[in-house]
């Protein structure tokens, strides 16, 4: 085991692994897609379907995820019968998070367009 993991099993760095476990329960391409997309509203499970354009197999699952983890809230109405998501508490403190990497990815990862020539 190297020096790194070491200390990381060991439990020396704790920031470190507190940056680790967010990214873990956050991380994956859908649950970031489906978290983006409930910042701004409730929505039933079809329009996040659409919105998405993930299959229902892994809008369910994603859910279902972010919900175990105390994300996302599913809330069930009988008349009309209805599955409606929306941000936990915890979820809609993401918002700045999401915002801080928005301005970073836009800084940093995106590809910019080449200066055009100086006219002579």
């Amino acid at each position: 085991m190297s020096e790194d993991s070491q200390a990381q099993s060991d439990g020396d760095d704790g920031q470190l692994c507190a940056v680790v476990e967010a990214v873990q329960e956050i991380g994956s391409e859908w649950r970031l897609i489906v978290l983006n997309d409930l910042l701004d509203e409730e929505k039933r499970f079809n329009e996040l379907k659409r919105s998405t354009d993930a299959n229902s197999r892994t809008l369910s699952r994603v859910l279902d995820d972010l919900e175990d983890a105390g994300l996302v809230d599913r809330r069930v109405e009988d008349r009309p019968i209805a599955t409606y998501y929306s941000l936990t508490e915890a979820g809609r403190q993401l918002c700045p998070v999401f915002d801080e990497l928005e301005a970073w990815a836009d800084e940093w990862l995106l590809e910019t367009e080449p200066a055009a020539p100086a006219d002579d």
